[in-house]
């Protein structure tokens, strides 16, 4: 055997596990990012995508400047795209994915959102309530609501299972 097959055969072995490793945060964005564009090619929709990685995890964020992502951009439409961006990601690489997809601007609308709610709990509490449950939302969406309780100078837990998980804020 020569030096050029021992290559040519080593070669082939090499490219092949670069293309397997997946770990690292940029690629998850690159899938996510490409299976977003093409959601919006079949929308018939323009935007720019924007790819940020915080604390290791991939913020996805769409922007447009005609305000067509509107159409894409009720709370409820983006949870749906975010899951499927992240089973599109799992998919392709084998590992979950903890994405955060925002289209339109919704992150922001619904951040504003969670402060009414959570000011709104705070003002029960100082107005005697013992605790106040809020509504059920993701995750993500408690954690932001732990943060902005904390500032407040208040302590908030996450109840319930499943779809029924929520907070309650307390003194």
């Amino acid at each position: 055997m020569t030096e050029q097959d021992i290559a040519a055969a080593v070669e082939p072995t090499e490219v092949v596990e670069a293309e397997q490793e997946v770990d690292d945060p940029r690629d998850e964005a690159d899938i996510a990012a490409d299976y977003i564009e093409e959601l919006l090619d079949i929308c018939d929709l323009d935007g720019d995508i924007e790819i940020e990685e915080r604390a290791g995890r991939v913020y996805l964020t769409v922007t447009d400047e005609g305000g067509a992502l509107r159409v894409l951009a009720k709370p409820d439409t983006v949870s749906a795209l975010q899951e499927l961006t992240r089973i599109a990601v799992q998919a392709e690489t084998g590992e979950f994915s903890r994405l955060i997809l925002d289209l339109g601007g919704s992150r922001d609308a619904r951040a504003t959102e969670l402060q009414r709610l959570v000011d709104t709990a705070v003002e029960r509490i100082e107005a005697g309530s013992t605790t106040a449950a809020l509504p059920p939302m993701s995750s993500y969406e408690r954690k932001l609501v732990h943060d902005l309780v904390a500032e407040k100078g208040f302590h908030s837990e996450s109840e319930g299972e499943g779809r029924d998980r929520h907070t309650v804020v307390t003194r």
